[in-house]
């Protein structure tokens, strides 16, 4: 296995199954130090720089408050059109991260474009994660998502994964590349205008990952270990910023989940979503014994020390 001091992380094509496992056993190790709320002093002589092209919540909060955790420093921005990368000059990659690894150890990046953390990684001397690139990848949160099924499950193998929404999403991606690495099936809802390109699938076939498709929920909620979500109705995940029309379409009944739908559904199924929702996933999943996507956000903070302290080098 390679080691991750130094390494950049940026999709989840070429993970090992060893690394899942790696990750998830730190993960684990620094786990009590979240749950407690403590801070530690394991990178106390590290600083973490976030640039962030696209609007976020989750994922920068998530990064941030992990390097809290480890004792570390943050720096970086939300809002690239409040710097010379997003306003008239609109600064190149490559001038704005020859930059930026200046200004700390380690570079976490979210990007409107495809393939914008790849191409900082040609160019920065630190380590390089991607927070999520356009229609492209979406790492940590997939460790994130698989991590909370090995905790809440005891494992990621033999479970089937049904994958509702749109197909497009970064998330879906890595879902689909990581499953590669796992004895575990991945079933495909999504509208015929979100579907997985063949392309994707071809890469699917390619790695091995088990796949099939389905129309409609009914189909296989009764045999789902995971449902999986992302939103049919969203914004362009390919601008940098788009507001809410005062009008917008409502989730079709087969790509939605409620309390009606999961009645139908394995006492020991759980719902993930990375947030934020629409009304596929309606508020009344909250309190039942499936959702998981508060403890996926928890989760998500956990996740982030794992791999911020192995690529700083600070956990082997």
């Amino acid at each position: 296995m390679r080691s991750f001091a130094g390494r950049d992380i940026l999709s989840l094509k070429e993970f090992e199954r060893a690394e899942f496992e790696h990750v998830f056993q730190v993960a684990d190790a620094l786990e009590p130090i979240a749950r407690e709320r403590k801070n530690t002093d394991i990178a106390s002589d590290k600083t973490l720089v976030t640039a962030f092209y696209q609007p976020s919540t989750r994922t920068r909060l998530a990064h941030e408050a992990a390097m809290h955790r480890l004792g570390g420093h943050v720096t970086g921005f939300s809002d690239a059109k409040m710097t010379r990368a997003g306003d008239f000059y609109q600064e190149s990659i490559k001038d704005t991260v020859h930059m930026l690894e200046y200004y700390g150890d380690v570079l976490v990046m979210r990007h409107f474009q495809q393939g914008a953390p790849h191409e900082a990684a040609k160019w920065a001397s630190i380590p390089v994660i991607n927070a999520g690139d356009g229609w492209g990848e979406h790492p940590t949160q997939v460790l994130t998502d698989l991590y909370t099924v090995e905790k809440e499950m005891g494992s990621v193998d033999g479970k089937t994964f049904v994958c509702i929404g749109d197909h497009r999403m970064r998330t879906m991606h890595s879902i689909g590349y990581a499953l590669s690495q796992f004895d575990a099936e991945m079933v495909i809802l999504a509208p015929e205008d979100m579907s997985p390109t063949e392309e994707f699938l071809a890469e699917l076939d390619e790695k091995g990952t088990a796949w099939r498709i389905v129309d409609h929920i009914d189909e296989v909620i009764g045999e789902a270990d995971v449902i999986y979500m992302e939103p049919v109705v969203q914004p362009d995940y390919t601008q940098s910023h788009q507001e809410k029309q005062d009008e917008y379409g409502m989730t079709p009944a087969n790509y939605q989940i409620t309390r009606k739908v999961m009645e139908k559904a394995k006492g020991s199924s759980i719902v993930l979503h990375s947030l934020p929702r629409m009304d596929e996933l309606l508020p009344e999943v909250d309190n039942t014994r499936h959702a998981r996507y508060w403890q996926e956000a928890y989760n998500g903070v956990v996740m982030r020390m794992a791999l911020l302290a192995l690529v700083l080098g600070k956990m082997e």
